[in-house]
């Protein structure tokens, strides 16, 4: 990814806000729940590396070729390596881990390291990340977001870690760049019951939320 695609991405990214965290049981699974996902209207696809052979999901998202691909819960240098191959396009970690962060600009792409403290989120950023994700954002809410926000208001913050169609919005107020919507959304529940007609209609609940926010902003 060349640095102007890579600035493109970051364009693409911002007014889509919604990146949908998938972690399921097995690959197969985890493929139909994205392709569901993205039926709904999420454009944004996270594959955790808890995802058994998340690698193959990727290869075979990034294939199919629509919607963004990420890679989630990426600890070390080696697997943003072998995520960059199999076709993600941002890696993002649950810490801030310096060698993620500095393999994944040496491969050009965008880095969201995990961060909660302040001390932490511009530790990060000084590290050279793209955004960073205050996780677990559902421990202190979307006002300790936009307590982050007021000392810090060029560095993007994706809250992640209990976020719904019900809270969503207080995320978005509070300044959040983008929202990770993980277990709401991607219900394992639901994916081991085969309804993954439940992960398109809350993808599409989430799409409609994003658009109506959107729009109440150009008023």
């Amino acid at each position: 990814m060349t640095a102007d695609r890579r600035h493109e991405l970051i364009e693409e990214l911002m007014p889509l806000r919604a990146i949908a965290v998938l972690r399921a049981d097995d690959t197969e699974t985890a493929v139909s729940a994205a392709e569901a996902i993205l039926a709904g209207g999420v454009r944004v696809i996270e594959v955790t590396m808890t995802v058994p052979d998340a690698y193959e999901v990727m290869r075979r998202l990034a294939d199919r070729g629509s919607g963004i691909l990420g890679a989630g819960t990426v600890l070390d240098a080696e697997q943003v390596d072998r995520c960059v191959e199999a076709g993600a396009q941002f890696i993002v970690s649950p810490a801030c881990c310096p060698d993620v962060i500095a393999q994944g600009a040496a491969h050009g792409v965008l880095t969201i390291p995990g961060a909660m403290t302040p001390t932490e989120v511009v530790t990060a950023w000084n590290l050279g990340a793209d955004m960073v994700k205050i996780f677990p954002a559902a421990r202190l809410g979307p006002e300790f977001l936009a307590d982050l926000r007021g000392p810090l208001p060029d560095i993007p913050l994706v809250p992640t870690g209990g976020i719904t169609d019900a809270n969503a919005i207080a995320y978005l107020e509070a300044g959040a760049a983008l929202l990770c919507f993980g277990s709401w959304l991607a219900d394992r529940g639901a994916m081991a019951a085969g309804r993954f007609e439940l992960l398109t209609d809350r993808a599409r609940a989430i799409a409609t939320l994003i658009q109506e926010f959107e729009e109440s902003r150009n008023d």
